[in-house]
């Protein structure tokens, strides 16, 4: 039983995705780069964004976006203890200094309560990481940010089309990040990324930074990054796009199917009745969480586990200046989270084996 397949989704979009690809093997440099143009006009209009611009990576999206929009060396940063650690190499990469906040216990998404305890003078900006497909409480935020006067990023690489009161994810703020890794709900067959953005000004910088710092070709007017997004990976990600929505769509019918299935004694995900979730994971919370994905893994159920360890103690940020007050429930969170297989094709008959492999698991690992 995997926990993504996609095989199964190019299987069913192989007439469409091989087309693509060998108009793109036939085209010149300049088809190329339409393709990717032809992305970003439909990525922004799919977002509610007046800009998107395609870049390598869902981190370098964070990372050139704070960049463009005049974030760096001396800035603090706000963002969540229990989060990819991308999100922080991506203020990282600005030169920024991360600053952890808590997250809300009923959902894992930051804490506004816990991050007004951070803001100091040197803060800078928040970012609100929509983590398993659920967009934050962006009402909250935005008056959390313009009481304090910071910047808001939405970390959107798990939310494609996910919503709240109304707006997708990428609408928000004034810079969003994507990323098009192959097992997002919106990839690609190699990686990529994308910043949108309101701001014609924080678009243009951040075209001129994924492509070496260049205004024109050979005109280097800042110190850049090779990042763009190519014409290859644009091609797919259009093919993708036409169908994100049945495929959202696909994935919250099987979330709803294992809230249904699943034994009472396991913890799911709330959600925020005035949003939508697109469940890029669909994640469970269990005391014993180690033992039962061991016990789930020993019945071929291909369980996974995110984010564990939290930011605070990950190993490659120890020797940063990385800030935090208490982050109880992100360590909860990170020591309890067990993501179950999520992917649009799934079946009926899968997700009843998962649920019955977890229940047989659940007693079996009992305390």
């Amino acid at each position: 039983m995997p926990f993504v397949h996609l095989g199964r989704q190019h299987a069913e979009l192989a007439e469409e995705l091989l087309a693509v690809v060998n108009g793109v093997l036939a085209a010149s440099d300049a088809g190329h780069a339409a393709e990717v143009e032809a992305f970003e006009r439909e990525f922004a209009e799919f977002c509610g964004a007046e800009f998107a611009v395609g870049v390598a990576s869902g981190t370098a999206a964070l990372s050139l976006g704070l960049i463009a929009a005049g974030i760096g060396p001396g800035d603090e940063v706000i963002l969540p203890a229990y989060a990819p650690i991308t999100a922080a190499l991506g203020v990282l990469h600005a030169g920024a200094t991360p600053v952890l906040c808590d997250v809300r216990a009923d959902t894992g998404l930051i804490d506004t309560t816990s991050a007004a305890e951070l803001v100091g003078k040197r803060t800078a900006a928040i970012v609100a990481v929509h983590l398993f497909g659920q967009v934050c409480d962006m009402q909250r935020l935005g008056e959390f940010a313009e009481r304090h006067g910071l910047l808001i990023v939405e970390d959107a690489a798990e939310a494609h089309g996910a919503s709240f009161a109304g707006a997708r994810a990428g609408s928000f703020a004034e810079v969003a990040a994507f990323s098009f890794h192959p097992r997002r709900n919106l990839g690609t067959v190699g990686n990529g990324g994308a910043v949108c953005t309101g701001d014609p000004a924080i678009a243009d910088r951040v075209r001129r930074l994924r492509d070496l710092g260049q205004r024109e070709l050979g005109e280097h007017v800042e110190v850049g990054f090779e990042a763009g997004l190519d014409g290859l990976q644009a091609a797919v990600l259009r093919v993708k796009l036409r169908h994100l929505e049945q495929k959202n769509a696909a994935r919250r019918a099987w979330a709803n199917m294992y809230r249904a299935v699943l034994p009472g004694n396991v913890t799911t995900l709330w959600e925020d009745p005035r949003g939508e979730c697109v469940y890029h994971l669909f994640p469970v919370r269990i005391a014993n969480r180690d033992a039962v994905l061991a016990g789930l893994r020993r019945a071929g159920i291909a369980a996974g586990v995110h984010y564990d360890p939290p930011l605070h103690v990950q190993p490659p940020l120890i020797g940063h200046r990385i800030a935090h007050v208490g982050v109880g429930a992100s360590e909860e969170w990170s020591e309890e989270e067990l993501s179950l297989p999520m992917f649009a094709e799934l079946t009926v008959e899968e997700v009843r084996r998962v649920a019955d492999a977890l229940e047989s698991t659940l007693e079996r690992t009992a305390p």
